[in-house]
C-alpha cells in the first residue's frame, strides 16, 4: 500500500470516529434531559400548597406590681436667678412751639371825605298869582256839560294847581268833588286851558314852580 492510500484511510478513520462521538453525545444530552424533565414533573405534582396561618402573639402580661419603695421627695425647684437689664431711660423729645404769628392787619384806608352838601335851594318868595285875578271868572254858563245839564247836577268843586315856572298849569288835583264827573272833569280842563299866572320867585329872584288852592267854584244852573 502506498503512502498516499495510508493517508487517505487515515483521514477517513478520523472523521468516522468524530461522527461517532457527535452522534453518542447527541443521544446521551437527550437522555439526560428527558429524564431530569420527568423527575421535575413528577416531584411538582407530589408537592401540596398548604397555606400556613400565622398565629397571634400570646398577650403580654402586665409587668409584677413594684415593691414597696420609699418615697423620695422631689427636688426643690429653684427659680432661675433674675437678669437685670439696664433699660435706657427714652429719649426725651423736646417739642418745639413755634411763635405766634401776628395777625396781619390790613391798612386802614381812610375814606374820602364826603361831598360837600349841597346848597339849601333858594326858598319862594313871592307866591304865583293870577294873572285874571279871581279864577272863578273863568267859568260861564256855556261851560255847563250838557251831560250834567240833562241830569240836573249841581255841585261846588275845589282844586289844588301846579303852577310851573312859566306861569301855566301843570297839575290839576280836586280837593273838593262836586259830585257828578261830568262837572269835576270840566273844572280841571278849564283851568288848565285859561288860567295863567304870573310864576312865582325864589330868593335869587328866578322863576320857580308853586302850588295855589282855587276858591270853591260852584256849578248851578240857571234858571
Amino acid at each position: 500500500m502506498s503512502y498516499a492510500q495510508r493517508k487517505q484511510l487515515s483521514s477517513n478513520r478520523g472523521l468516522s470516529i468524530f461522527f461517532t462521538v457527535a452522534v453518542v453525545g447527541s443521544l446521551m444530552y437527550a437522555i439526560v434531559t428527558g429524564l431530569a424533565y420527568n423527575v421535575i414533573k413528577q416531584t411538582a405534582e407530589k408537592l401540596k400548597v398548604v397555606d400556613v396561618e400565622q398565629q397571634p402573639p400570646p398577650p403580654q402580661q402586665p409587668p409584677p406590681p413594684p415593691k414597696d419603695m420609699p418615697k423620695v421627695p422631689p427636688p426643690p425647684v429653684t427659680p432661675p436667678p433674675l437678669v437685670q437689664t439696664n433699660i435706657p431711660p427714652p429719649p426725651t423729645i423736646q417739642t418745639v412751639t413755634a411763635p405766634p404769628v401776628p395777625p396781619v392787619i390790613p391798612p386802614v384806608i381812610a375814606a374820602p371825605p364826603p361831598p360837600p352838601a349841597p346848597p339849601p335851594p333858594p326858598h319862594k318868595t313871592v307866591s304865583a298869582q293870577s294873572a285874571k285875578g279871581d279864577l272863578r271868572t273863568l267859568f260861564t254858563g256855556d261851560d255847563y256839560p250838557p251831560s250834567a245839564s240833562a241830569a240836573g247836577a249841581e255841585g261846588t268843586a275845589q282844586a289844588e294847581l301846579t303852577i310851573g315856572p312859566d306861569g301855566r298849569v301843570t297839575g290839576c288835583n280836586l280837593i273838593r268833588s262836586t259830585g257828578n264827573n261830568a262837572l269835576d272833569s270840566a273844572t280841571c280842563n278849564i283851568l288848565r286851558r285859561r288860567a295863567k299866572f304870573t310864576p312865582a320867585r325864589d330868593s335869587n329872584g328866578n322863576p320857580t314852580s308853586d302850588t295855589i288852592t282855587t276858591p270853591p267854584i260852584r256849578w248851578q244852573l240857571q234858571g
